[in-house]
């Protein structure tokens, strides 16, 4: 069962507020004012927060700050509960590191549908880290090509790179093989009339560099960030040395690298051109399952929650799904969609 801490100063609000979220099988965590909210989230950790704003002790302003500079709250969804409506203040919350803003009085179902998309784009992106994270090992214990990435991204060297950054240029030289952590990487060639070509698109958990595998030959490459990338980089002399102590390793890697590179590049291409309408309908299914919901149900989902979780902008999606909607892939009403055509939206490219 989830849990939800509910901070407000208004006695009846709060008890009816606190009946209606248990009703919809949820526990209950009270606080009257911010002070006391900030001990209960503390120490009960709750899974998400609603708060008022404007209460005695601390604000919910003040709040928000606490529990997002102490690192066991910082991750919590938090939903702000205010009578103020102004522009300002709504902005001020949302800067403040808010997921969502709901304005007294409120319908019932509005603060339901607010609380399960939170709690389902938390789910995801927890389920996300959980996925990427991964045991240390020694160079003697690897067995096999996941365990080599999880030595790479336990001691290898991170380096970050801003959209637009250049990581490595065709003709230099480096020692480093890298493997990708998070971001989009593309390798470009120049042609001898000056246009760059895109030769292959790299993402998260694919190495890098190995166009230069020995130090003295040059990449033939360039490669470059296509959003914020994480790299985690180790010199080729220390893999060289791992792959000479685990022959498994070095045929799967072996095999990795000598697959069809035509087929590959074809495929990231692909994925690139069509990546933000692909995105789009694989966060709006995982959204579904998250929310346990049946294809034929719709799910009221922020679409910037949709946005963030998928990666994109959120003019970008919003135009996407609009694109979906008139094919007949769903059907919106407000906040609301309704996939119409679930198989058609899973083989969406």
């Amino acid at each position: 069962m989830k849990t939800i801490l509910l901070i407000e100063d208004d006695t009846a609000l709060r008890e009816n507020t606190a009946e209606l979220l248990e009703l919809a099988n949820y526990a209950v965590y009270s606080a009257p004012n911010g002070k006391i909210g900030i001990e209960v989230a503390r120490e009960k950790l709750p899974d998400l927060i609603v708060c008022d704003i404007m209460m005695p002790e601390v604000d919910g302003y003040g709040v928000l700050e606490a529990v997002s500079i102490d690192p066991t709250t910082s991750h919590i969804p938090f939903i702000f509960l205010s009578a103020r409506t102004e522009h300002k203040e709504i902005r001020k919350g949302m800067d403040l590191g808010a997921d969502d803003y709901l304005t007294k009085p409120f319908e019932e179902d509005e603060l339901l549908s607010a609380i399960e998309s939170r709690l389902a784009k938390a789910e995801i992106l927890s389920n996300a880290l959980e996925n990427s994270t991964k045991k240390k090992v020694n160079e003697g214990d690897i067995r096999n090509l996941n365990e080599l990435k999880n030595l790479f991204d336990d001691t290898g060297e991170i380096r970050h790179f801003e959209k637009g950054e250049i990581i490595y240029k065709e003709g230099s030289y480096s020692t480093k093989i890298y493997l990708i952590l998070n971001g989009i990487v593309k390798s470009t060639k120049m042609e001898d009339s000056g246009k760059e070509l895109i030769t292959a698109l790299h993402k998260p958990d694919e190495f890098l560099g190995f166009t230069s595998f020995a130090n003295n030959i040059p990449y033939q490459e360039t490669a470059t960030a296509v959003e914020k990338v994480e790299l985690a980089g180790i010199s080729k002399e220390e893999l060289k040395s791992i792959l000479g102590k685990n022959q498994n390793v070095s045929l799967e890697l072996v095999n990795v690298l000598t697959e069809n590179i035509s087929e590959i590049k074809e495929q990231l291409l692909q994925m690139a051109y069509s990546s933000v309408r692909r995105k789009t309908a694989q966060t709006i299914l995982q959204f579904a399952r998250i929310l346990n919901r049946n294809p034929e149900d719709a799910i009221r989902i922020a679409r910037s929650d949709l946005a963030s979780v998928a990666g994109i902008a959120t003019e970008s999606l919003i135009r996407t799904i609009s694109e979906f909607k008139k094919k007949g892939l769903i059907e919106i009403e407000g906040r609301n969609i309704k996939i119409l055509q679930l198989s058609a939206l899973e083989e969406v490219e």
